[in-house]
Order: C-alpha cells, then structure tokens, then sequence
C-alpha cells in the first residue's frame, strides 16, 4: 500500500489496509526509504503514540524475530510507517504492531521468511501490510526520462508503474527487488519484497490489485509519484 500524504494516497491505503483480516493479534507494517545492504531496523518502543491512542509493539513477536534475523533499532521516523499507524489503529482498535523498515536487498525476502517462522514461534496471528510509493517522475525528483507533459505521465503510469505492479501481483520479490531499483519504480521495493515473501510463506497464491492512483489526478504538473494498493490471499476453490 502507499503512503504519501492522505490527501494523496490515503483513499487507497485505507481502502487495501480494510481488506485484511480484521482478527488478527498484530499488524505488522514494514517500510523502506533504504537502500539494498541497509538491514532490517525496528522501533523498540513499547508503544507508538497515534492521534487515535497508542499501538502497543508486539514485543514478543519483535524478540523472537530478533532470534531470526539481525534487526537494528530505527533511530528516526520515516512516513514510510508512521503515516499508516492510525489507519490501524481505527481499523485494528485490538491488535498490537511492529514498525519495520528494511532495505531494498535480499534482506527483504530474509524478513519475510522470518516474519512467518515468527509468528508460529509466537503463536499469534498477524497481518503484514507492505509500504511503498511507485514511480517517483519529473525535475522534483531528477527523473525525467520519458520527458514532460502527457507522454511523461503515460510512461510512468503504463510502463513503469505498470511493470513492477505486474511482478506484485505474480508475487514475484526477486523481480520487484530489481525493477524497483533499476527501474526507479518503488521508492521502497523492500517493504513490498518482504510482504510478497511473507504472503508466499503462509500460502497465499496469488495478488489482486485493489487500485491505482497517480499524484498527477489530484494536482497536476511536471512531478508526480504513482501508488498501488495489492491484496495477497489463498486462492479460492
């Protein structure tokens, strides 16, 4: 799911976020804003302040995912994970969370994996919600290389966002691991990889995609950023 600003990409991600199962014991959201190589970090804290009341951190689930993998203290917010924290907390009003971040590498998919084998070790059910923006396009960003005007906007909605959403949906990490970064099409391919690893780990089949939205719709100019929401489930018989 996105997470620029809520007048920008909240619609969407409220709307994904909505779609999970609302019985789970803890929502997990990983973010990014790292590079490939970065690690996982955490936040540590016992509980993370909302407008809506605080989320206690699932701190049993963050020890036994420490006994998995390295995971670091997060040292500053990032609006990877902070913006979606209340959405949450209205949707969640029970469960308890874990901020992650990791970087846009193979650490990704370790994540993942060790989300899973977690939350068997714990006993607990979670929801994992992934959180990236797609292409970030035009001279705000140094990224111009369809050009300006409509053409630009044609190619980042159709060919680039296009792309590494496709490679969501097939549920394929390694690919938007690479399309992510080569491309420039997800500003944190990592948070996607992890969810797309976790989702496999607990036997989901296959990606729906619940919507696409572009900065450009909503104000538009020279510099826009695209935002996918995906859903990850078992496939129906």
């Amino acid at each position: 799911m996105p997470h620029a600003g809520w007048a920008y990409s909240g619609r969407l991600a409220f709307k994904t976020l909505r779609m999970l199962n609302n019985d789970c014991d803890v929502v997990a959201v990983i973010g990014g804003h790292m590079m490939a190589g970065s690690g996982v970090v955490a936040a540590f804290e016992d509980e993370i302040e909302t407008p809506l009341g605080s989320l206690v951190v699932a701190k049993d689930l963050l020890e036994s995912l420490k006994r998995q993998i390295q995971v670091e203290p997060d040292k500053r917010p990032d609006n990877t994970v902070e913006i979606q924290l209340p959405m949450i907390k209205y949707l969640f009003p029970e469960a308890t969370t874990i901020w992650l971040r990791v970087g846009a590498g193979e650490e990704s998919m370790d994540l993942g994996r060790s989300l899973a084998g977690a939350a068997a070790e714990s006993g607990v059910k979670i929801c994992v919600a992934g959180s990236t923006d797609l292409t970030h396009y035009g001279p705000d960003y140094g990224f111009t290389p369809a050009g300006y005007g409509g053409d630009s906007y044609e190619w980042a909605r159709k060919v680039n966002d296009a792309g590494i959403i496709q490679k969501m949906v097939e549920m394929n990490p390694r690919a938007v691991l690479e399309w992510g970064n080569v491309k420039k099409a997800a500003c944190s391919a990592g948070a996607a990889a992890a969810a797309i690893e976790y989702a496999e780990a607990m036997g989901c089949e296959e990606g729906v995609l619940t919507g696409y939205e572009n900065s450009c719709d909503l104000n538009p100019g020279n510099s826009f950023v695209g935002y996918a929401g995906i859903l990850y489930s078992k496939r129906e018989s």
